[in-house]
């Protein structure tokens, strides 16, 4: 297996393969991988399309990735970094030492043979996991953070992603998330230590219409270039405006910088400072 995941440059041949770069695929662990049921093409039960731009796509194996991180003070090895079709981030397959094997997230800089563990009672070191309440010092770079206890890794699981602790008062944490959003966790609740690796991903470029296919991603028509029938922005002679007094989604509710926030959610209380909009 790789010693770090590479990224694979193609020589300009054609214009579809100019600056195009995709990652290296690997085998996966095959008793930590199952199917996927994918609903046919984002349509319902009886067949009318309720996703749009969904269809298509290469078959895919889903690795069961340990989020919880609940293999506690026993330490595991780095084994393999490799590619999962199923997120932007790499993941790492570890071994340990009472001969259980798991894939967790690649953190940025760990390789193969390093050594990782999770427990209350361990080193403020890169890949380890271990709650917010002990000795994880303020400014310390987090990712792969749980909201409820002992639910698993919900928040800063995307390839480059990283949070940081800004505070400690009393039962709650306080962070700074990739959004710029600053909320409170509970100080019982697990992260893990570093920023998630594949930090480039943003970077690579498809090359063609096509690999967006392979990703199951089906084309997007613009609105005002449909007709007056299927789109409110369609209709009208050549490039004429929306003629509306804001954007709509096909349905004629307002898009393109409408919060959609549910109002009164149960977490607003716990957000201090809203995303970046």
């Amino acid at each position: 297996m790789l010693n770090n995941m590479a990224t694979h440059f193609y020589k300009t041949s054609t214009p579809s393969t100019r600056n195009r770069a995709i990652d290296r695929k690997s085998n996966p662990q095959k008793n930590l991988t199952y199917g996927q049921h994918h609903c046919g093409k984002g349509r319902n039960a009886r067949g009318i399309i309720t996703a749009r731009h969904r269809g298509g796509g290469h078959k895919r194996l889903y690795r069961q990735i340990d989020f919880r991180r609940n293999k506690k003070d026993i330490s595991g090895k780095i084994v393999t970094i490799e590619y999962d079709p199923n997120r932007n981030a790499y993941i790492c397959l570890i071994h340990y030492g009472d001969g259980e094997k798991r894939y967790i997230l690649h953190p940025r800089g760990a390789r193969i043979g390093d050594t990782i563990v999770s427990g209350t009672e361990v080193p403020i070191s890169m890949g380890n996991a271990l709650p917010l309440s002990t000795d994880m010092p303020l400014g310390a770079a987090i990712h792969n953070i749980e909201i409820t206890l002992g639910k698993g890794g919900q928040l800063a699981r995307a390839a480059g992603a990283v949070a940081r602790l800004i505070a400690k008062e009393g039962k709650s944490a306080t962070l700074r998330l990739p959004s710029g959003e600053v909320r409170l966790i509970s100080k019982n609740c697990l992260a893990t230590v570093g920023q998630v690796g594949h930090v480039e991903a943003k970077q690579k470029s498809l090359g063609k219409a096509g690999s967006k296919s392979w990703l199951g991603k089906r084309p997007v028509v613009r609105g005002v270039a449909m007709n007056a029938v299927d789109h409110p922005h369609g209709g009208g002679q050549g490039k004429a405006p929306i003629g509306r007094d804001r954007p709509t989604t096909p349905w004629g509710h307002p898009t393109l910088g409408k919060r959609t926030r549910k109002r009164k959610k149960y977490s607003d209380s716990l957000i201090l400072r809203r995303r970046k909009s």
